[in-house]
């Protein structure tokens, strides 16, 4: 997803070999979606706004956390200083909306099928 991501920003910057990049920190982290798995069944029931608005602020919590222990053995892969509405440089409040979308991508994708007609 975020290599898909980073080419899309190449793509703006009419950088046409689309290069996306990540770090191999970065598997761990978006592998930790999978903990969210009870808190899909515990909101399952409620409108997708408040889903999508919890799943966003708990990927802020969850980048900002990682981010900074990361940062203090010069680890972190990104550094969003140079950009606006970021905080202490880990996390962008603009990516608001992807990580809205994301949470919901990764509810449908980490949740259990119902089967039909039981």
């Amino acid at each position: 997803m975020e290599i898909t991501f980073t080419a899309l920003g190449a793509l703006r910057r009419r950088e046409l070999p689309l290069m996306g990049q990540t770090s191999l920190w970065m598997f761990p982290i978006y592998g930790s979606a999978a903990f969210f798995r009870p808190v899909f069944a515990r909101l399952k029931n409620c409108g997708l706004f408040f889903r999508g608005t919890v799943y966003a602020l708990s990927i802020f919590g969850a980048e900002y956390a990682s981010g900074r222990l990361l940062e203090k053995h010069d680890l972190c892969p990104w550094n969003y200083n140079r950009h606006h509405w970021h905080v202490n440089g880990l996390i962008r409040l603009d990516y608001f909306p992807f990580w809205f979308l994301a949470g919901l991508l990764f509810e449908k994708l980490l949740t259990p099928k119902q089967e039909s007609g039981k």
